[in-house]
């Protein structure tokens, strides 16, 4: 059986917020109607790379694997709401980008 290191999951954790933050670039360049202002990528940064920390804190816990695989479901399910609230305004906030 192929174990990954604590470094590799970590890396590959940043990893995925880097590469969705990098693909938001390219498309607010060469899609058009994808217009987002600087505060947009700071705030995606800051929501991605804040979900990846959390990630990586529960994968470092000493919790069992389904404890571990419900904890991460339950931050990107929050994540998502979060994400989907601020692009659509689905709930109505004040915050939202609707």
């Amino acid at each position: 059986m192929i174990t990954i290191k604590q470094k590799h999951k970590t890396n590959y954790i940043f990893g995925v917020a880097v590469i969705l933050l990098v693909i938001a670039f390219f498309g607010n360049l060469f899609i058009e109607g994808w217009n987002w202002s600087f505060f947009d990528f700071l705030l995606a940064a800051i929501l991605l790379f804040g979900v990846a920390f959390i990630i990586n804190l529960v994968v470092k816990s000493k919790k069992s694997f389904m404890a571990k695989l419900i904890t991460c479901t339950t931050i990107l399910l929050i994540f998502l709401l979060i994400w989907i609230e601020l692009a659509v305004g689905l709930f109505g906030s004040p915050f939202a980008g609707s």
